[in-house]
């Protein structure tokens, strides 16, 4: 059991124990806790410390994290609230707090290794590490458009990995709701992402074969739709088509190695579909397609670079307690990869579906339909020691307090106030 294997570690490194316990088997026994219980123990010995902050050893446990299945959460996002739930014991909640809650309504628009990310405005950004409470607020970068051009809904977000530099990488891509002039192509686009290794972003250009596709206005994004979805190494979003306006269907990737914007090929008849969206499951991009009132199906890409290999996996039956199909997303299969945990239009609606009995059941999670969900792995990720300005944030702090003055709440842009 979990709680004996921590007493057990606990004990071999008290004291003279220390001495007694060699420190494989001590990396062993850590490698099988949870981060959130890794973090405590940092403070048992320097040895210890210095095994669990050490980058072989936190790689090692993402990877038997990423393995076993082990201590996976349910990341609840709602207004001004993050929770987090574990999955195989729905009734150990706890909630997080994250450096944005002063500022607009929070969105995650990314759960990858352990990592979220969070924006309250395209310029208000962070990482953060819900395991370990690490944080990196994202240098401010400025728009290309004037702000009245843009809302939320205008806005593409990703967060990927990439394995080839091992580096953390956010895109942002923004769409101007109104045209530049006559010598502009199509609706002004703006393409950024940020590294976390180099701390800052760099601009990324379309090449001739992608301006084309940026001719419309993307204005009816679904709310998740915005949101890049990860599979080999490309964070993939849809360009929805428009009856009369805009033909087809389109699946858009962000190559995180080259850092270049390309699109995905999919089957020709999906192109024309009416509500379509995309979302990853087993580390394979999968596509919703919304067809009828009473079912959704789910398409999957066994393999990447070939299109031959999209394949109709299985067809998801509208349960009775929910009134219309909204949003359907596949999050992860079970262990025994008998069932695939759906969130069906919220969090409040996460269900298993038995593949064999095609039927759904409810999770258990208590919450209200204002709630999205993620999947959260523990981890000890992040790639940085935290905001690298916290310190200095919270000497002026102090300062000011000192000198009896009040806190400033200071604007990124219209409506969005910094928390510092």
């Amino acid at each position: 059991p979990l709680q004996s294997l921590i007493s057990l570690s606990v004990e071999a490194l008290r004291g003279t124990k220390m001495a007694d316990c060699p420190m494989d088997i001590i990396n062993d026994l850590f490698l099988r806790l949870a981060a959130t219980t890794l973090v405590r123990c940092r403070v048992l010995s320097k040895p210890c410390f210095s095994l669990i902050e050490s980058p072989d050893f936190i790689s090692s446990h993402l990877s038997r994290r990423l393995e076993t299945g082990d201590h996976l959460m349910i990341l609840l996002r709602g207004p001004r609230i993050l929770r987090t739930v574990e999955l195989d014991a729905p009734e150990n909640v706890s909630d997080i707090d994250h450096p944005l809650q002063a500022g607009g309504f929070t969105e995650v628009f990314g759960s990858l290794n352990g990592v979220v990310g969070l924006f309250n405005s395209p310029v208000d950004m962070a990482l953060l590490n819900p395991s370990t409470r690490k944080i990196h607020r994202l240098p401010i970068e400025p728009l290309d458009f004037p702000e009245r051009h843009i809302t939320r809904e205008y806005v593409f977000y990703g967060l990927g990995y990439d394995s080839v530099s091992e580096d953390f990488k956010a895109v942002r891509i923004l769409q101007s709701k109104f045209k530049g002039g006559v010598d502009n192509f199509g609706y002004p686009v703006e393409i950024k992402v940020f590294s976390l290794k180099k701390n800052s972003w760099k601009r990324v250009y379309l090449v001739f074969e992608m301006m084309g596709l940026f001719i419309y206005f993307y204005y009816h994004l679904l709310p998740r739709r915005g949101f890049g979805v990860v599979a080999k190494n490309h964070i993939h979003w849809i360009l929805p088509r428009e009856q009369g306006i805009i033909a087809f269907n389109t699946i858009i990737r962000f190559d995180l190695a080259s850092d270049e914007l390309g699109v995905l090929s999919f089957p020709q008849d999906l192109y024309m579909e009416d509500n379509m969206d995309i979302g990853v499951l087993d580390g394979c991009v999968c596509l919703m397609c919304y067809s009828e009132f009473n079912h959704v199906d789910v398409w999957i890409l066994r393999e990447y670079e070939d299109i031959e290999s999209w394949t109709k996996m299985f067809k998801v039956p509208k349960p009775e307690s929910v009134e219309s199909f909204d949003f359907v997303r596949p999050m992860l299969y079970s262990k025994d990869r008998s069932k695939i945990l759906m969130e069906i239009n919220n969090a409040k609606n996460l269900m298993w579906f038995d593949l064999e009995s095609k039927s759904l059941t409810a999770v258990g999670i208590e919450c209200d339909s204002s709630f999205t969900a993620d999947i959260l792995v523990s981890s000890l990720v992040l790639g940085c020691k935290g905001d690298p300005n916290e310190a200095q944030r919270r000497k002026d702090q102090m300062m000011q307090k000192s000198n009896k003055k009040g806190l400033r709440g200071g604007f990124l842009s219209k409506g969005f106030k910094l928390k510092l």
